[in-house]
């Protein structure tokens, strides 16, 4: 009987929302499976923002907004253009795993949601949004082209990647024997730890500058060569990163920005 109910709770929350003429529209609550366990939320888009909240409650809030399609034709035939603010957005909860189905794939859909605190993210878009996370606690995978990543009172893990935008991170707290990773090509790279953090970094800015107020030991190697030969071509190649321990050392934590600093601070 449990799994015939497990199976209507993931078919009933495919909902299908048309709005018209509004610029934002509350779209669904989702429950959770196991509401007193951790939980994860996916949403991967093209176009938009997303902006994910923590809160005291057991369900997933959903709110979205589309950008109207930006046209100059205002008429056709003599037939005036109406506004098309048509949304079509469903989720899918599986084993207290929320994943948002967004189908308007050529359109800028922003969303807003609220998670439980102690949840897991995958969160990823490309064009025309920045991703905001703020009192979360989990794992973290952040992805982003062309928009920031600012990830605020956070616990847990991440890692967050950005093509072009800074990537600003403050955690309240992380967790044990996590490695991560954060990496920007036109931005900064803004990383604030507990004092407490133990960590093995390894950083690399290629038009920048690295600054940590951590008492951090950087060791001391040399430059390593990587050679190639092929088709009577002999390829030498240095890859030179900045290496260093705080408060002793401990996992991997990789740092890496092409055009921006790189700046790990101490709470």
């Amino acid at each position: 009987m449990k799994n015939i109910a497990k199976f209507i709770l993931v078919f009933i929350l495919f909902p299908t929302v048309t709005a018209s003429a509004q610029d934002s529209v509350d779209l669904f609550t989702v429950p959770l499976s196991k509401p007193d366990e951790k939980g994860k939320l996916e949403i991967s888009q093209l176009s938009g923002a997303i902006n994910v909240i923590g809160y005291d409650g057991k369900e997933v809030v959903v709110k979205a907004s589309v950008q109207e399609r930006s046209s100059n034709d205002k008429s056709r035939n003599g037939l005036k253009r109406i506004t098309n603010s048509s949304l079509k957005i469903g989720a899918e909860e599986r084993n207290n795993t929320v994943r948002i189905i967004n189908d308007n794939i050529n359109r800028e859909t922003n969303f807003e949601i609220k998670v439980p605190r102690n949840f897991s993210l995958k969160l990823s878009t490309v064009n025309n949004g920045d991703i905001d996370v703020q009192g979360v606690s989990g794992e973290m995978e952040i992805s982003n082209v062309n928009g920031e990543i600012t990830l605020q009172d956070i616990g847990g893990s991440a890692s967050a990647d950005t093509t072009n935008g800074d990537v600003r991170i403050v955690f309240e707290s992380v967790s044990d024997n996590a490695g991560m990773a954060f990496s920007s090509f036109n931005g900064d790279v803004d990383v604030t730890f507990p004092s407490s953090l133990k960590a093995n970094a390894k950083l690399k800015s290629e038009m920048g500058e690295i600054f940590t107020d951590f008492d951090m030991v950087v060791d001391k190697q040399k430059a390593m060569a990587k050679t190639e030969k092929s088709s009577n071509t002999y390829k030498v190649e240095i890859d030179q990163w900045v290496n260093g321990k705080i408060n002793g050392g401990g996992p991997e934590m990789l740092f890496k920005t092409f055009n921006g600093d790189i700046i790990i601070r101490s709470k």
